[in-house]
């Protein structure tokens, strides 16, 4: 994991290249018509063949479209039939503008399937003293507070705790008429856009998930 100094000074650098190829890919290449759906922070192992792959990281990760999306996505309003971000937006410092933005991308009837570390169960489990629930990363820690703060903060790379009445605060705020909660790996309301990307979530227990994913329906 980087640090977070050499995070900030990466996007101090390329942010404003980020910015311009962004626009660029917006004004110009940006899909107008047909089926597309946008994959967010594929990072190094996640590339969704047949998905719009947007991803900060051009240099040890893979992505089609290079550019910091922590602020507007580049692409034209009512244009995508859905997005997909798993364990990405908790990095992200405004969510309720990201959410705006997503709905503003999405055609009507068009998906946002979002996916991040279950706040919910994590305060379960820190209050029944489960430790085994809990893993060693980023970093070792013997305690349930610790091993709590590791979920929760992640090393303070965490700039939100992802609870599912918040998630559906701010996906119903930003206009989406249906949100769902669904199961990681098991289980999505549209089959016919979201089956690919169920191979690249991960989970141990089904009772109490490490991940909490909503579908929200514009």
């Amino acid at each position: 994991m980087l640090s977070r100094l050499a995070k900030a000074s990466y996007y101090r650098v390329a942010g404003p290249f980020m910015w311009m190829n962004g626009r660029f890919y917006r004004l110009v290449r940006a899909p107008r018509s047909g089926i597309h759906k946008v994959h967010l922070g594929p990072g190094q192992r996640n590339y969704l063949r047949g998905w719009i792959n947007v991803d900060a990281n051009m240099f040890t990760g893979k992505c089609d479209v290079w550019t910091d999306f922590t602020s507007r996505l580049p692409f034209r309003s009512g244009t995508l039939d859905a997005i997909y971000s798993h364990h990405v937006v908790e990095h992200l410092p405004d969510l309720d503008r990201h959410f705006r933005e997503a709905y503003r991308c999405l055609k009507a009837g068009g998906v946002y399937r979002v996916g991040g570390p279950n706040g919910d169960g994590a305060i379960k489990k820190f209050v029944a003293n489960d430790l085994d629930w809990f893993g060693d990363w980023p970093e070792k820690r013997r305690s349930i507070g610790g091993k709590f703060n590791n979920f929760i903060l992640c090393r303070n790379e965490h700039l939100a705790i992802l609870t599912e009445s918040y998630l559906r605060e701010l996906m119903e705020a930003a206009g989406f008429s249906v949100v769902v909660s669904c199961a990681p790996m098991r289980e999505t309301q549209r089959p016919d856009l979201f089956d690919p990307c169920l191979k690249y979530e991960s989970e141990q227990d089904f009772d109490t998930p490490h991940t909490i994913v909503l579908e929200g329906t514009k």
